[in-house]
């Protein structure tokens, strides 16, 4: 079974893993805390403690008989649904079997997920046709953050600008139009880019 970590989690083994690799050994309770700024041995105890219960991490017995901790990979999960396809100006298109794409681990959030990207819209901001962008859910943005927006039922990637008087859509393709929102107009937010994948 895959395990999800959340990130203060993920972040301790990432440590475990980094130091492993770069000294060649696991690190000590002591060099942790050190490494990640916590004031607590009982604290280090129990990221160990809850790690070793989701089977992420294990005590070995390592040098001159010391208890070392060993990160078992093959419990981890380390990927987001891939839910569909964005298209300018179409409905969002949600893929019937569910898939999985691996992205790294800063990304690993509960609601966040992939979709895949139909059109050049966007592409004067890196974000090109076929690309998987990786969306954190979210319903609020801020100015020129890069959004999934649903405009009357259509779904569309574009970078998000409120003035005074209304929301912009404003596509990074100069053959696209800025999408001004009316009162009138059916608006929600579906989440925020946080990263692009583009597989080669």
């Amino acid at each position: 079974m895959n395990t999800y970590l959340s990130p203060k989690k993920q972040r301790f083994v990432d440590f475990i893993k980094s130091f492993t690799v770069n000294q060649n050994r696991p690190p000590t309770f002591v060099e942790i805390m050190n490494g990640l700024d916590i004031n607590s041995l009982g604290t280090i105890n129990w990221y160990v403690k809850e790690l070793e219960k989701v089977g992420v991490l294990k005590r070995m017995n390592g040098f001159n008989g010391k208890r070392s901790l060993s990160v078992l990979e093959r419990h981890m999960d380390n990927s987001l649904p891939l839910l569909g396809l964005i298209a300018a100006g179409y409905p969002l298109e949600i893929f019937q079997d569910s898939e999985s794409v691996e992205v790294p681990s800063s990304f690993l959030y509960p609601d966040n997920y992939v979709l895949k990207v139909n059109g050049p819209s966007m592409q004067d901001d890196g974000i090109l046709d076929g690309d998987l962008v990786i969306i954190q859910k979210a319903e609020t943005a801020t100015n020129g953050d890069t959004i999934v927006a649903y405009v009357n039922d259509e779904a569309t990637l574009k970078e998000y600008h409120q003035t005074q008087n209304r929301i912009e859509l404003h596509a990074k393709n100069a053959e696209f139009d800025i999408i001004k929102i009316n009162e009138s107009d059916d608006f929600r937010i579906g989440g925020i880019v946080l990263g692009v994948i583009r597989k080669y």
